[in-house]
């Protein structure tokens, strides 16, 4: 059976969902297609789930989220926002409304991390780049097969992203606090500045950077807060001098004599604690996080880790937990590979056959949304399957010189004398999802892939926590 055309998809998901009139309006992110109706009751589940192509259905508040894979999403996207006759303006004003709804659902803490989690996105590109061409460097340079002068610049390039990085994450903290971009960056530049060496506090002359990225984001955004507070109350007629002014001059001093001695604190504290857990936790730790790291994504608190791990990156070069957390993503492949041998539904097995290959590239969505968590034990046999791989990388000390990737394109961010162990832990860890899946008794699904999956009480519950 051909594959349908984004178009032919485009029209059939119309279709399902009650048609033109019933659509206020459509958006994509990389893997789904996010519909917002007027009439739920409209909707052919049934029929929507059919659908070749289709690899889930969730839903979220008064959204539903089409699960079409990456690529995908994007092409039906367009079509269906074309065929629905919807603009992207009806798009955001929807969003907005569904993100009202969703406040009383929220907590300070999940809100102030996935602001945590929008300041680093947008730096994961220049991590991952930087990564491979340092971890590139470095490998050529020991197998002898560039000088001196080249392996200098490669490393000048690959080093690139840390040596401006306190710079962009206090412009982005700032933007995210919604304070001015350029006085983040300047908060950030007094952390970063080498004048600091000449600066005498408590007797000691302190050290640039010393304070690390933690440091960074208290200032940027005490810096972020300051800044509306005083615009409050400031004429127009000299705010544009006197409230940079301020707010430079008290965090900045605050920075020096406060923040850049807890910044120190918090940062050695938090790469002890990990080498510690690491060195005495052993394969005992590497299990744990392994096998919590999907259930804590599905929470949202998984965000908290981005700052820990560019942490790790610049105090030490090398990210101890990466490596560990990837093998989540394994168990999840393993459990899919199982499913697919004993599964009797030719839809799932369809779904599977084009999910297990982006699995194994580290993306994991259509494989966790379309097959794993809707069966719901098999989610469960594939995270505690992961803890196999994630005992032997932490036992290992496998480390990553970057963040960004996962699956099997992290080995190109993994020192090259760790390559070897980092793909035995991704075996181990397919092994270990793969087996506990098979030999546990699970309800297969029979009429469609997911049926009623909001119904599912495994998914209902981590999309309630994620809310």
């Amino acid at each position: 059976m051909a594959k349908l055309s984004p178009k032919e998809l485009s029209e059939q998901i119309l279709a399902s969902v009650g048609g033109k009139g019933n659509v206020v309006s459509a958006a994509n992110c990389a893997t789904r297609l996010r519909v917002f109706l007027k009439d739920d009751t409209l909707m052919d589940k049934e029929k929507l789930n059919s659908i070749d192509g289709v690899l889930g259905v969730v839903k979220q508040d008064d959204q539903y989220q089409i699960i079409l894979g990456p690529g995908t999403a994007g092409k039906v996207g367009a079509e269906f926002a074309k065929d629905a006759g919807v603009s992207v303006k009806e798009v955001d004003q929807v969003q907005l409304k569904k993100e009202e709804l969703k406040r009383k659902n929220d907590t300070p803490f999940k809100r102030f991390l996935k602001h945590l989690s929008n300041i680093f996105i947008p730096l994961i590109p220049a991590f991952v780049g930087c990564g491979v061409i340092y971890g590139a460097s470095k490998l050529l340079d020991n197998l002898g097969l560039i000088d001196e002068n080249t392996y200098a610049i490669l490393k000048v390039i690959g080093k690139a992203i840390f040596t401006y990085m306190n710079i962009m994450v206090g412009m982005y903290t700032a933007k995210e606090f919604g304070g001015s971009v350029t006085l983040g960056g300047a908060i950030a530049g007094i952390l970063s500045s080498p004048g600091l060496a000449k600066v005498v506090i408590n007797g000691e002359n302190l050290i640039p950077e010393q304070g690390g990225i933690i440091a960074v984001l208290i200032a940027c955004m005490l810096g972020a807060w300051l800044e509306k507070k005083v615009r409050k109350f400031m004429p127009s007629v000299i705010d544009l001098i006197a409230t940079p002014t301020i707010v430079l001059l008290v965090i900045g001093v605050g920075s020096l004599y406060i923040i850049h001695p807890l910044g120190v604190t918090l940062t050695k504290g938090i790469s002890n604690i990990v080498e510690a857990l690491i060195d005495r936790g052993g394969f005992l730790i590497g299990a744990v996080l392994s096998g919590t790291f999907l259930p804590l994504v599905m929470t949202g608190l998984h965000r908290a880790i981005t700052p820990i791990e560019v942490s790790l990156l610049k105090e030490t070069n090398i990210d101890l937990l990466r490596p560990i957390l990837a093998m989540a993503g394994a168990g999840q492949v393993g459990a899919g590979i199982a499913i697919y041998l004993k599964t009797k539904n030719d839809k799932l097995k369809n779904v599977i056959a084009s999910s297990l290959p982006i699995g194994m590239l580290g993306v994991g969505e259509p494989l966790m949304f379309g097959v794993t968590l809707p069966l719901g034990k098999p989610f469960i046999t594939a995270c505690i399957g992961s803890m196999l791989g994630g005992a032997y990388i932490s036992i290992m000390k496998v480390g990553s010189l970057g963040i960004g990737l996962s699956g099997l394109p992290l080995t190109l961010l993994i020192p090259s004398d760790m390559i070897i162990h980092y793909l035995i832990g991704t075996l181990l860890a397919y092994l270990g999802g793969f087996l506990l899946t098979y030999f546990t008794k699970w309800e297969d699904m029979v009429d469609g892939i997911q049926g009623e999956m909001e119904g599912n009480s495994v998914l209902n519950e981590v999309l309630h926590l994620n809310k």
